[in-house]
């Protein structure tokens, strides 16, 4: 039993060992006590002892470091261990009457601690006072200071961070004022500056401006001065402010006679990253790089796994201008200090005090070559950190695992940041130079990075950072994969994304925007199969979708047969089904529809022509959605406009347009648009000039989409001399035509057999210096095969497809040697290969080639030089400065304009 007590007694600090609990258990056991006396008395030992080392470290972690913490035998004189059991017990079972929620027994109890023939001392209190402090219940700690005001007990330091902490964390923080006021009149010296800090901590906690004011004018009052601790706890309450002028202010006020430990600079660094000053936090983290290569700060853990340096903090002197504290405060700030984050223009490299000689040099060893000298204020991060072979930064070797990771977290602190500013170049910088240094770069590190370079540079480039972290036995994070699934869907990687979805661990429900990317990227590839799948993965692993899922769902399955076919009714029956299972589960989901959702359901609707339901749909929408605005709801009768001008329905769209303007609904050139084209199906050239009129008196100026809108209301009419005049209007307004506004003169000339139509449009496409599509191809070559001029149709289509390849008659030649193996190909197969050369998005590439393959299996021989082709020679020549001629058209006066 002795060699037990001794072991718990070496567990305390040093200035308990002097009691020698163990002689007195012993003598009681030699004196015949019960045994259950011997445990009552040990467990009030251990009580005791527990009690004093939860004190030690509760110090340490209030910013009482080594220096601080008292260690005389004075302020325990009134410690008397045969005294004080009785006491202790009392103690012990007015908080077990606390903690059950009998205070009323507590107050009984307490009162019974006056009843022992002795003075009561702070001792008497402690356990009562700290668990007042833990709860904290304010209201018996100020019950437990009255009785010790009536006995006139002195009050030790740790009764003051009892009470402190209690009425501050409580909400009685005048209370608390009044206390701390009274301890700085006592002792005023930096011995009390750790009981200030705990009351700015209860009052960073809750952003109580005038009591920090108070406190702070306190401890300007009778010179208390700020420790690390301070600092601390003054940048916790400017970051909930959001105010990065405090940070800054705090910054200098801090290195103008202060050395602050890596510890206090880490928390100026996660201070500024989060209020998105990246420039500053980067210097300070170049200057804790410098700091710690040439002095280690020796740090230690507290029993909250918290670190805290060991050496002898002394506090800053004290203020002389009150007007000072303000601006830590955010209250009167002075219009230098004035002003959100985004429209602050200084940093803290003008408050940085200036790097010694030894410093710099130190920090050239860190820096690559050509990037020396420090980030300045306006300077682009594109700029500053090209990377360059120069020379290696100096590993720190014999740098403590602590301080390394305290570096560690610093620099991923920044590397985070950069994702929500989109730097990927700083991040990459960062990551380069941890690795030089030798602090090794973390999961959370990788996390960021990899985050950052799949925004900036693209998936390709994590997924290559990824495979090189795996390759050193690092596992990813969940949030990871989640980002690169995310990014190969944006990217539409749909395979890719699947993979790396499926490689997360433990698919938690905040894991629905994952799928929501994926769904997206299926609605945008037309991949509905893929998105069953998808869905169903989600319903396996209990993934509730929520309104952004509908959204999508609407989207996908909303519709049938578009862009291939028209629906029918067997289609509309499909999509009502669908419709309605969609909705269900919203409704059993408890999610109602917004904007989104119902503009997706009535664009379902109106794609498949189900004319009725898209109308039913839109009044719905106006009564369900209730926080749309006026123009959110232009948009969704836009959506129906267009529907029933495709599906023809022209009464329901004059009539849909004039219930809106009806409705003061604000119009937009897109609705303007879509009724100007409704006037080809009356077909009515007044009416489009009336909406023309209407549109410009909104202020609305016409664009090419408003002239291809006119053209086609005066093709319907077969006016080819007026859409001709209309094309020159166009031009003439400084609107820049583009291919569609020709191709639709050209399926109207082609359709009515107007070949020099055709060729005049042509060549106005060349002139215009617009390359030709797909559609312009057809419409051309069909117009000759019409007419059965075959070898014209095919040297047509040989000199518009190789236009379409490029307009650039060098490119042509350059690139031709190499197009010409795959044109030419006897491959049985070549035809494949050249479909799969080109991504998706440069299928106008592949269909010049086939095109070219297809003449050259016809006889014709392939020109990289089309302006040197008999057909390209007579169209210039025949309608260089002239229009066809059109016999059988007069031009309307309405269009001599």
């Amino acid at each position: 039993m002795q060699r037990i007590l001794s072991r718990a007694a070496r567990r305390c600090t040093k200035p308990y060992l002097s009691f020698k609990p163990t002689q007195l258990v012993l003598q009681s056991l030699f004196l015949g006590l019960r045994p259950y006396v011997f445990f009552f008395v040990c467990s009030c030992i251990f009580g005791m002892l527990n009690s004093q080392v939860l004190q030690v470290q509760d110090n340490a972690v209030s910013g009482v470091h080594s220096g601080e913490a008292p260690t005389s035998s004075n302020e325990y004189d009134d410690f008397k261990w045969m005294t004080n059991l009785a006491s202790r017990s009392i103690q012990a079972d007015i908080v077990t009457a606390l903690r059950r929620g009998d205070r009323q027994q507590a107050s009984l109890l307490l009162s019974n601690l006056r009843q022992a023939n002795r003075e009561l001392t702070s001792e008497d209190f402690s356990y009562i006072l700290e668990y007042c402090a833990k709860a904290p219940d304010p209201l018996f700690a100020t019950e437990a200071l009255r009785l010790m005001e009536e006995n006139a007990v002195h009050m030790s330091k740790s009764a003051y961070i009892s009470v402190t902490r209690a009425l501050s964390k409580g909400g009685y923080s005048k209370e608390a004022l009044h206390w701390l006021t009274l301890l700085a009149e006592k002792e005023s010296s930096h011995s009390s500056l750790p009981i200030f800090n705990i009351f700015l901590s209860a009052c960073g906690s809750t952003t109580k401006q005038n009591d920090v004011e108070c406190c702070l004018e306190i401890m300007e009052t009778y010179l208390l001065g700020k420790s690390e601790i301070t600092y601390s706890e003054l940048l916790k309450l400017a970051v909930l402010q959001r105010n990065l002028s405090a940070v800054r202010y705090l910054w200098k006020d801090c290195t103008r006679y202060y050395s602050p430990s890596i510890i206090l600079l880490r928390k100026f660094v996660r201070a500024l990253t989060t209020l998105g000053d990246l420039q500053s936090a980067y210097r300070i983290v170049q200057h804790m790089v410098v700091l710690v290569g040439q002095s280690t700060d020796h740090l230690r853990v507290s029993s909250k796994r918290r670190y805290y340096r060991s050496r002898l903090d002394i506090p800053v002197p004290a203020l002389t201008d009150l007007e000072d504290l303000k601006v830590l405060l955010g209250c009167d700030l002075p219009s230098s200090f004035q002003g959100k984050v985004e429209d602050t223009g200084e940093n803290l490299i003008d408050a940085q005090p200036e790097l010694s000689q030894e410093e710099n040099q130190s920090l050239e060893n860190l820096q690559l070559k050509g990037h020396v000298e420090f980030i300045s204020a306006g300077d682009n991060f594109s700029d500053k950190f090209n990377l360059d072979s120069g020379r290696m930064a100096k590993p720190l070797v014999f740098v403590p695992a602590a301080v390394r990771r305290i570096l560690r977290w610093s620099f991923n602190d920044i590397i985070h940041s950069c994702v929500r500013v989109n730097s990927w170049q700083l991040a990459e910088q960062l990551f380069l130079q941890m690795q030089k240094i030798g602090v090794q770069p973390s999961k959370f590190t990788y996390d960021g990075f990899i985050k950052t370079v799949v925004s900036g540079k693209g998936v390709e480039h994590a997924i290559k950072v990824i495979e090189g972290m795996e390759r050193r036995g690092i596992e990813p994070y969940d949030d990871t994969l989640a980002a690169l699934s995310i990014g190969n869907s944006k990217s539409l990687q749909l395979d890719l994304a699947e993979d790396f979805l499926a490689r997360i661990s433990k698919l938690q429900p905040k894991y629905i925007h994952v799928f929501n990317a994926l769904l997206a990227g299926c609605d945008i590839m037309n991949e509905p199969e893929r998105a069953i799948r998808i869905l169903a993965e989600m319903k396996h692993l209990n993934v509730k979708p929520n309104l952004r899922t509908y959204e999508l769902l609407f989207s996908l399955f909303g519709n049938i047969n578009v862009p291939y076919e028209q629906g029918n009714v067997l289609s509309h029956v499909d999509v009502s089904k669908r419709i309605s299972i969609i909705e269900m589960d919203m409704f059993n989901n408890e999610i109602q529809h917004s904007f989104v959702s119902m503009k997706n359901l009535i664009r379902a609707f109106g794609a498949e022509g189900m004319i009725e339901e898209m109308l039913r749909y839109l009044n719905v929408a106006e009564n369900v959605v209730w926080n749309m605005d006026p123009y959110q709801k232009s948009d969704l009768y836009f959506i129906a406009l267009h529907a029933l001008v495709i599906a023809k329905d022209t009464p329901k769209a004059i009539r849909t347009f004039e219930i809106m303007r009806s409705c003061g609904l604000p119009a937009n050139v897109a609705i303007y648009n879509v009724m100007i084209e409704c006037c080809k199906l009356l077909p009515c050239f007044k009416s489009a000039s009336a909406l023309l009129s209407l549109m410009l008196r909104d202020g609305f100026y016409p664009t090419i989409l408003t002239f291809t809108s006119l053209l086609e209301v005066v093709l319907a009419r077969e006016d080819f001399e007026g859409a001709l005049n209309l094309l020159d209007t166009c031009i003439i307004e400084g609107i820049q035509p583009d291919i569609m506004i020709f191709n639709t003169i050209l399926l109207e000339a082609y359709e009515k057999g107007q070949i020099h139509v055709v060729e005049y449009i042509v060549e106005c496409i060349h002139r215009a210096k617009i390359q030709p599509d797909q559609s312009t191809l057809w419409y051309t070559f069909c117009a000759y095969v019409d007419q059965e001029l075959y070898n014209t149709a095919i040297e047509a289509l040989q000199v518009l497809s190789v236009r379409m390849l490029s307009g650039d008659a060098d490119i042509l030649k350059d690139k031709g040697v190499i197009l010409e193996d795959l044109i030419l190909s006897e491959e049985p197969n070549a035809e494949l290969r050249i479909m799969k050369t080109f991504e998706p998005t440069e299928e106008h590439l592949a269909t010049a080639l086939l095109n070219l393959r297809w003449c050259a299996t016809m006889g014709s021989t392939i020109s990289w030089s089309p302006e040197e082709s008999l057909w390209a020679r007579r169209l210039a020549s025949s309608y260089a400065n002239k229009r066809p001629h059109i016999s059988s058209n007069t031009v309307p006066e309405h269009l001599a304009v």
